[in-house]
């Protein structure tokens, strides 16, 4: 079990490591985009730290007033899917028993979201106002919720990555991302590197739902097919550097397109916390050391 300022720092320290992270058509140190810059992020992770790792919150609570701090602080919807993401981890690591495997503390978590967690998220989604969202007839955000935090996921998981991990366990980050990270950490002891392995392993196996709300699957095999050589050659390079004229021809062709993999950086944030969040409880199996970030 770990306390709310332990909970923060490793959110914060995730936060961070994704901006680190050159992802093409993505916010990071090395290219801004969409209208929102660096400190925009790293403000929103400052400002909703407090609000997503609070005790005496419940699930949708924490996500509702994260958002709200970050929309007050920034006027932009930067972290909803990493929100949406990161608070029942938290929440899981620090409700987590002895001898309970983070992910075992998670299934907790989702199983015992209620209808009112549902009501305070379509609250937080509504306040972000995520573009290209739409509506639902089975379930719709605009109104109130009539079906539990989970079961409101598993309406929109068909259409949303997002929404699907909560249907799942989050199966993308524990049983793809995190492994990816760490065998990237071994080979880089970099984790702003490791996380952009993260990045283009998802992108080149899975499509972005941010992406395909928007355009269908016009872009979808192109990305796919640009990621994984992406991939390939992250893994060849001796050094990052040898990679950044692919990055930067990359950003920059997804930003003239106004692609923005969002739902993979938000994964990828999830990822990341997940190794810090069971490094503080000491599991070995997670090698980077938040002191690296």
């Amino acid at each position: 079990m770990l306390t709310a300022e332990q909970c923060a720092e490793a959110y914060r320290l995730a936060c961070e490591t994704e901006l680190l992270a050159f992802k093409p058509g993505n916010v990071s140190i090395y290219s801004e985009a969409h209208d929102m810059t660096v400190e925009d992020f790293r403000l929103s992770a400052e400002v909703s730290a407090a609000a997503i790792c609070r005790p005496d919150y419940s699930l949708g609570e924490r996500i509702y007033h994260a958002v709200r701090a970050t929309r007050e602080a920034v006027s932009c919807n930067t972290n909803l899917g990493i929100v949406l993401l990161c608070a029942p981890l938290i929440q899981a690591a620090m409700q987590r028993r002895p001898q309970q495997s983070l992910r075992e503390s998670l299934q907790q978590v989702l199983d015992d979201s209620s209808i009112a967690d549902a009501d305070w998220v379509f609250r937080a989604i509504t306040l972000a106002a995520p573009g290209g969202l739409g509506e639902s007839a089975e379930q719709d955000v605009g109104g109130q919720a009539r079906v539990r935090l989970v079961e409101a996921m598993a309406i929109a998981a068909g259409r949303d990555r997002i929404a699907l991990q909560y249907t799942d366990c989050f199966k993308d980050v524990f049983e793809f991302a995190v492994l990816e990270y760490n065998r990237a950490f071994v080979l880089s002891d970099d984790c702003g590197w490791a996380a952009l392995a993260v990045f283009c392993e998802m992108l080149a196996r899975y499509p972005d739902s941010h992406i395909e709300r928007k355009y269908g699957q016009q872009y979808s095999e192109w990305i796919a097919t640009e990621m994984a050589l992406l991939a390939r050659a992250l893994k060849s390079a001796g050094r990052p550097e040898e990679v950044l004229p692919m990055l930067y021809r990359l950003d920059g062709v997804f930003k003239a397109k106004k692609i923005n993999p969002g739902t993979t950086a938000d994964i990828t944030v999830a990822a990341v916390l997940v190794i810090f969040l069971e490094q503080l409880t000491g599991n070995t199996d997670c090698w980077s050391v938040i002191e690296g970030a």
